[in-house]
This record gives C-alpha cells, structure tokens and sequence, in this order.
C-alpha cells in the first residue's frame, strides 16, 4: 500500500477545509451615512466575495432606515452606530474594532472585486514595509477606469524595491487597503478634515513614518458614485487641500495656496465659501501643525511640480 498517496487525498481536503475556515486576513469597514439602499447592494457584494471577508459597517448617525436595514436583511454583519456623524473618522473607529492584520475600504457604493483582497493581502505579505496600498477603480455599470488610476501609475515617485507597484501620495479612500498596525502608528484620518479629499493627509502621514504607499493596479475596487450633483464638494475640497497645506507643508507653500484661494474668492462663490472654512479652522491646524520629513517634502514637491501647483 502506498501511504503516502493514501495520505495525499486526505491531507488536500483537510487543507481546503482550513481554508475555507480560516479568518480571511482583509476585514472591510464601510462608512455611511442614510443611503441605506445603495449600502445594502455594497453589503452584498462583499458578503459574496470568495475571500469571506469580515465586513462592518460604521454608521455616520444614520437618520433614514439604515439600521433597521442591516438588522432584517443582514444579521451577521457587525455594525457599529457612532452618536453623531464622524466624517472619515468612522474609518478610523471601524479599523480600532476589527483584529484583522489588513483592512479594506468600501464607501456605501464601493466593493472589491473577486480575489482583490486576497490580491492585496499576499502585498502586504510580501512586504512588510507596505502602509497602505491604492488599487484601480472602475467606476459604474460600464466598469470605466477612473482617471485617477492612470495619474497614480504614472506618480513620478517610481518604485522602491521593497515595495509593490507604485509609490504615490494620494489615493481614492473607497479604494484602499491598509496594515492596520501601520494604520494605527499614524493615527488615522484628520479630524480637522470630516470628509472631501483627506486623504492626502494621511497618505503624508504614513510617508512621514516610514511606511509604503503604493499603487498596485492588480487589485481592483468598483465605484457606483450617485450621478446627482454633490452640493457644496468643491468647496470642501479646495478647504481640506489647504488645510492640509498648513498642517504638513512649509510656510512659504501654505502661504502661496492661501494667496491663490483668496484671489479665487474674490468671484468665486465655493472658493470664498473654503476660504471662509479654512480661517475657522486654521487656529486648530496650527496648533496640530507637524511639517513633513524632508525627504517627504521633496516627494511632495515633486508631485506639486507634475500637477501644476508649484509654489
């Protein structure tokens, strides 16, 4: 009798039943806030991906039937209902409560495709120094690249050879991963920021602690933005942008990009509106001030100089 043929099968069906057992090594946390509808189609996307992730929702103090929906139609999902609306901090609360090594991001209209996260997990595997990795978005029914992935391919940073793909300091927050340890050290999402375009910020801040962010294209998240206009995002935009200058860029720079919103504001009814916001807030940002390691300032410099924005 040849035993270890007996033993072959056996030990290949014991294997696949581990697999099938093991806790999935990418958790995902969804932020939302009453779109309980678009939110139930995000939830079951991810609930049918093959890697089983953990899934849990932070509520953004939902006033509409979201919790009454994840209740009936999703009782296995962990929510958890924060008192009052967080912004991009409800991330930062999802991340604390999970115990995964690697966490994935969904927006109530954003999933992962199949075999993404198990895609991302074998990076951050392979390369212990990966903070957070940026993956490729295509957006809506048509699954249309988002032009932010060729801006990202293209990061003029390149590549480091202890890290995948390539190196940027920007990324889509419904279309990230991050190793929650590394997550942790920098802290999170701003409070100063809410929501509209913070994560610069924390892209900065996990540069700044010596951890990789990258772009790896083989991971691949789907965006199903709501077509309507989104009131008042240009403005909130353009505020976080400067803020984030006061808080992490050289003074002569933060100077230059109030010049120029000041200059905006003078016609231009969202940008007196950021201008208004951002002088509100500035006390704080320069209270929570911490400039950047040179050698990050240089990458930011770098990528100021190939969008335009040199100061």
């Amino acid at each position: 009798m040849n035993h270890a043929t007996d033993r072959g099968p056996s030990t290949t069906r014991e294997r696949a039943r581990a697999e099938r057992t093991a806790p999935a090594p990418v958790g995902v946390v969804i932020a939302t806030r009453n779109r309980s509808a678009s939110l139930a189609v995000t939830v079951r996307h991810l609930l049918a991906l093959p890697e089983r992730p953990q899934v849990l929702v932070v509520d953004n103090a939902s006033t509409d039937d979201t919790a009454a929906m994840l209740a009936r139609d999703f009782p296995r999902v962990r929510v958890i209902t924060l008192p009052v609306n967080r912004g991009a901090l409800a991330r930062t609360h999802g991340v604390r409560a999970l115990d995964t090594p690697y966490v994935a991001f969904s927006d109530d209209d954003s999933w992962w495709a199949p075999g993404a996260l198990a895609a991302a997990a074998r990076h951050f595997d392979a390369h212990p120094r990966l903070g957070l990795l940026s993956a490729r978005t295509l957006v809506g029914p048509a699954g249309a690249a988002d032009p932010l992935n060729d801006l990202l391919a293209g990061s003029p940073l390149g590549t480091a050879t202890d890290l995948p793909g390539t190196q940027v300091l920007g990324f889509l927050g419904c279309a990230a991963v991050a190793r929650r340890t590394a997550y942790l050290d920098v802290g999170g999402y701003h409070p100063l920021l809410f929501f509209g375009a913070e994560e610069t910020l924390l892209a900065y801040d996990f540069a700044a602690r010596g951890w990789g962010v990258t772009h790896c294209p083989d991971v691949t998240a789907h965006h199903h933005p709501d077509p309507g206009p989104r009131t008042g995002r240009s403005a909130v935009v353009r505020r976080n942008e400067l803020l984030t200058a006061w808080l992490r860029r050289p003074l002569p720079h933060a100077l230059a990009r109030t010049r120029d919103l000041a200059a905006d504001a003078r016609h231009d009814p969202h940008a007196r509106r950021a201008l208004r916001e951002t002088l509100t807030r500035l006390p704080a940002a320069l209270r929570a001030r911490r400039p950047l390691p040179p050698h990050v300032e240089r990458a930011a410099r770098l990528l100021d100089t190939v969008n335009g924005a040199t100061s």
